[in-house]
């Protein structure tokens, strides 16, 4: 059976693509040209990209959007540390790698492959890794902030959305993403308000001023939550959200 490369492994080839092509003149194809690097300063080079790595793919994958509306209902339902940071990313993490699939496969098959059979160059790969990640990205950048980064780079507009370089569009598609995020996060703390509204109106009107409304306000928000089956809503809001 032939081997698969992990998903992570793909995302690298597709993230590092602009990155690459600032570095391709490091990395000869033939080694003796003059101004070759070795072997250990190739490697080192290789390592202080691969640092940048997980940043690039939590913030050019549905992982950001996601993680914020999480963190957001975890603040709006008061529970604190419940569930944790580990469990709220890794849902995150499961849940962008489902939506990237289709991403992951278009890259494997056109980038990934021909490379592992010599057909195209690493070069070639890395551009042919990026299309499908630009595409996905310019579903989702908003055109003013797109020409936010074109003005701030003084940049002509290309012709084509499509030739957009990655070092505008994913800043772009990132403060995208972040208003998404919050808006939805705005939306989810609407009713869990009302709740704290009317818990606290109720126990100041008692005379329990020396009861917290918050801690009686957490049970009805969780009880609320769990009988309008809201991870079930949440969760698939979020993931129509980037099939739309």
């Amino acid at each position: 059976m032939k081997r698969c490369p992990p998903a992570i492994a793909v995302l690298i080839v597709a993230s590092c693509s602009a990155r690459a092509q600032a570095l391709s003149p490091l990395f000869p194809s033939s080694q003796g040209k003059p101004g070759a690097l070795g072997v250990p300063l190739q490697i080192i080079v290789l390592l202080t990209v691969l640092t940048i790595v997980p940043a690039a793919i939590m913030s050019i994958t549905p992982f950001l959007r996601i993680s914020i509306v999480l963190h957001f209902l975890r603040q709006a339902l008061g529970t604190q540390s419940t569930p944790s940071n580990q469990v709220l990313i890794g849902l995150a993490l499961f849940l962008s790698l489902l939506i990237i699939q289709p991403i992951y496969t278009d890259v494997y098959s056109k980038a990934w492959q021909p490379l592992e059979r010599g057909e195209i160059t690493t070069q070639q790969a890395m551009d042919e890794a990026a299309r499908p990640v630009r595409t996905f990205m310019l579903r989702f950048a908003r055109e003013k902030d797109i020409s936010l980064f074109l003005q701030v780079t003084h940049t002509p507009p290309p012709p084509r959305a499509s030739e957009l370089t990655m070092t505008v569009l994913i800043p772009a598609y990132i403060i995208s993403e972040l208003r998404a995020g919050f808006q939805i996060g705005a939306v989810l703390f609407i009713p869990f308000l009302v709740i704290d509204l009317v818990v606290a109106s109720v126990t100041l009107s008692i005379g329990m001023i020396q009861l917290p409304p918050v801690m009686v306000s957490a049970p009805f928000k969780v009880l609320l939550f769990v009988l309008v089956d809201g991870w079930n809503l949440v969760i698939g809001s979020l993931v129509r959200s980037f099939y739309q």
